[in-house]
């Protein structure tokens, strides 16, 4: 399913778990890296603005759907994509890498919550291996010779999966760049993920999350950052809506 014009459209090439999970153990099989992104709405707000995240996304090796909004236009244009939260992806990319015996590694947030998500985490997912933690400092540019060098010390301890926790366009401009300077290790962006984990945020209910409702909660618990963001984004959706029509 493709979403957006020119060059800032991005395509969701991976419509299911099951075919994201498959490509998953045909790259660690392989020894092979990958950059894996999860496209919501405040992404597509965000590319058409930002040369360098719309270069980002199209260096991405696999892009799922995160956002009811996503899959519901991919339902309206019948080209249906499965709702994968890069939140709800943690566990079970983890549960695979404890499968393989893979090392993981964390970078982004900082280091308090970065440690309380891998206490979470080693509860949760027998056999885990986390084997390198770091929290850039403020200002980290991913495009910049720091961002190089925290790649490489990613690539040098030994994980084969980094999640980044950085917030876009900063995790999937340096999962981008973590394609060319660290080709063995697999980065996933996953936004909040390891704060949700780590119980630095608190997540909404999971009736509210089957109701679509999630985006009210996180506006109710930061107004003045989220309230704007989801007002881009509901501004957006008429012209999303007419191409996903079209697309039938």
């Amino acid at each position: 399913m493709k979403y957006g014009k020119g060059d800032a459209a991005v395509v969701v090439n991976v419509a299911t778990r099951a075919a994201l999970f498959q490509a998953l153990r045909a790259r660690f099989a392989k020894g092979q890296g990958f950059a894996l992104a999860t496209l919501n709405l405040d992404h597509l707000t965000k590319l058409p603005r930002n040369a360098g995240f719309a270069a980002a996304y199209h260096a991405q090796d696999l892009i799922v759907a995160d956002g009811r909004p996503v899959v519901w236009l991919s339902q309206l244009a019948k080209q249906p994509v499965a709702l994968m939260p890069g939140s709800d992806l943690i566990i079970p990319l983890c549960e695979l890498a404890a499968e393989q015996s893979l090392p993981i590694a964390f970078f982004g947030s900082d280091e308090e919550a970065l440690h309380g998500a891998a206490a979470a985490l080693r509860a949760r997912v027998p056999g885990l291996e986390i084997c390198h933690i770091a929290a850039p400092p403020m200002g980290f540019d991913p495009e910049s010779a720091e961002a190089d060098t925290a790649l490489r010390n990613i690539a040098n301890s030994g994980a084969r999966l980094c999640f980044l926790a950085l917030g876009a366009p900063k995790q999937e401009m340096l999962a981008a760049r973590g394609r060319e300077v660290a080709p063995g290790v697999g980065f996933a962006s996953v936004g909040a993920g390891l704060d949700f984990l780590a119980g630095r945020q608190r997540r909404a209910p999971k009736w509210m999350r089957m109701l679509a409702l999630e985006w009210f909660w996180r506006a109710l618990q930061s107004p003045a950052r989220m309230v704007p963001r989801y007002a881009r984004c509901f501004a957006i959706l008429p012209r999303l809506t007419l191409e996903a029509w079209r697309t039938r």
